[in-house]
């Protein structure tokens, strides 16, 4: 008995959570990095005269600079919390994930802090990412779809 009173005191206690408000910020925060993106995209091409795909890398790479650097300086949590899934989805919430770990373990040393540690929020997404590429991959040839 004692754990279900616990339980109904945890569930009367815990903030309800706004689903479509989070949602609706979501997309539009989402819209707005879509929005980012391809305006640095068209600004490597007319400033640097380079392709669109090399356009698109130097991108992600500023992309991923910027987050890094926020996330250091310890303003990306601030805006994740506010805008949630807008700015972890795309690749700037891949970048503030290895960078977070990175700074939690960087006291513990280059090696067993930082290097043994900076992947373990972000790692199973790289597992994940390369298994499902190999299983699609594999089902392409399979199937004979090019």
């Amino acid at each position: 008995m004692e754990k279900e009173k616990y339980q109904n005191l945890v569930k009367k206690h815990t903030p309800k959570e706004d689903l479509l408000y989070n949602c609706l910020i979501a997309f539009i925060t989402g819209g707005i990095m879509g929005i980012i993106g391809q305006g640095l995209i068209d600004f490597y091409q007319i400033i640097l005269e380079i392709s669109f795909k090399e356009a698109t890398i130097f991108m992600l790479t500023t992309l991923i600079f910027l987050s890094c650097l926020l996330t250091s300086l310890g303003f990306f949590d601030k805006w994740v919390n506010f805008a949630k899934c807008g700015l972890i989805i795309p690749i700037t919430g891949f970048a503030h994930a290895t960078m977070s770990a990175a700074l939690e373990y960087r006291k513990e040393g280059l090696v067993t802090g930082i290097g043994a540690n900076m992947l373990k929020l972000s790692g199973a997404v790289i597992i994940f990412g390369i298994v499902s590429a190999w299983t699609f991959s594999l089902l392409r040839v399979i199937l004979g779809v090019v």
